[in-house]
């Protein structure tokens, strides 16, 4: 088992490749698919396709403005999991997610 400060040799992280762009998307949703890449260390097309699986499970939506896309954020879209899904995404965004400036005071 490793200690702090050893490195983890198997190299899994707690959160999935989704979870991650979702919280993305959640923090920047005027982002492009190549900031969204470059951000999570993964391809412009595994982008596209975990961007196409949120949008047709109902977690984000798209809309073209001018020649970029935004996306909107279904907070109250439970997870998936069974074992989850009492659970809406937007707890999860809550852990993540500063609220913005103007909300906190």
């Amino acid at each position: 088992m490793a200690t702090s400060g050893e490195s983890n040799e198997r190299g899994w992280t707690l959160l999935t490749n989704h979870g991650r762009i979702l919280l993305l998307i959640a923090r920047h949703p005027d982002s492009r698919i190549r900031d969204l890449a470059a951000t999570a260390g993964i391809t412009e097309r595994s982008i596209q396709m975990i961007v196409t699986d949120l949008e047709a499970a109902g977690y984000v939506a798209r809309e073209r403005v001018g020649r970029r896309n935004a996306y909107t954020i279904n907070r109250a879209q439970p997870f998936r999991h069974p074992a989850e899904s009492s659970h809406s995404v937007g707890e999860l965004i809550d852990l993540f997610v500063e609220a913005p400036e103007a909300s906190k005071t």
